[in-house]
């Protein structure tokens, strides 16, 4: 696995903090999402507009995906999985342009899969409370009990490793398609890695990110109705 260097090291009450380049990148996908969320929420109409109406269809449409695959009553999750979906695919789209994907890094992919991990526990143990969250995991019998155990334990870990893993192998295939293109002539760097780009970033990216999102809308559904 490759060694994720710091651009920078704060010091915040003794503890450092490491500062990649996979957090700045986060940082200013979440500030340019905000600004724009900012605008949007300003200019709402009663008539929308172009982009009001793509909005509002990409809102039904997950709107819709949720109701398909964890019920209608479980549509408060809408914000969360809609957010969720967005962020891993432009996480995952900014290797078109020769950025490196923040989640090619197993740092990222393991906090989106523990904040995963955490909303599910946390929304278990408010449906069914402190007495049927734990009697899940002796659920449909008790000598099951250590398998529910370490399942839940490597939900986080199989979650971040199947997004990391893909998008990192993806990542190390392009370099080295760049790197011998480069060493023919800088102008095979220009064509040739189009189609790579547009399977392994857009189609592979794609596809991670969706598979990501269902298994999140799954294990929710399935732990909280144990």
């Amino acid at each position: 696995m490759e060694e994720v260097l710091p651009r920078y090291v704060l010091n915040l009450f003794g503890f450092p903090i490491y500062i990649t380049d996979s957090l700045i990148i986060q940082w200013v996908v979440i500030l340019i999402a905000l600004i724009l969320s900012i605008i949007y929420s300003n200019n709402i109409k009663r008539i929308p507009g172009k982009v009001q109406s793509i909005v509002e269809i990409l809102i039904e449409f997950i709107t819709k995906t949720v109701d398909e695959n964890m019920g209608e009553g479980k549509r408060s999750f809408v914000p969360y999985i809609g957010s969720l979906g967005i962020y891993l695919f432009i996480l995952n789209m900014v290797g078109l342009f020769g950025i490196k994907p923040p989640t090619s890094d197993f740092s990222v992919t393991l906090g989106l899969s523990l904040t995963t991990f955490l909303i599910i526990q946390g929304y278990t143990i408010k449906k069914l409370g402190l007495w049927g969250y734990f009697k899940g995991y002796a659920s449909p019998v008790a000598i099951l009990l250590p398998i529910n155990i370490m399942e839940r334990i490597m939900l986080p870990i199989s979650l971040s490793l199947r997004l990391f893993g893909n998008i990192f192998a993806a990542t190390i295939i392009m370099e080295l398609l760049y790197g011998a293109l480069h060493g023919i002539s800088f102008i095979t760097t220009l064509g040739i890695p189009v189609p790579f780009h547009f399977y392994f970033d857009v189609f592979d990216g794609t596809i991670q990110m969706v598979i990501f999102v269902m298994l999140t809308m799954i294990n929710i559904k399935i732990i909280s109705e144990h």
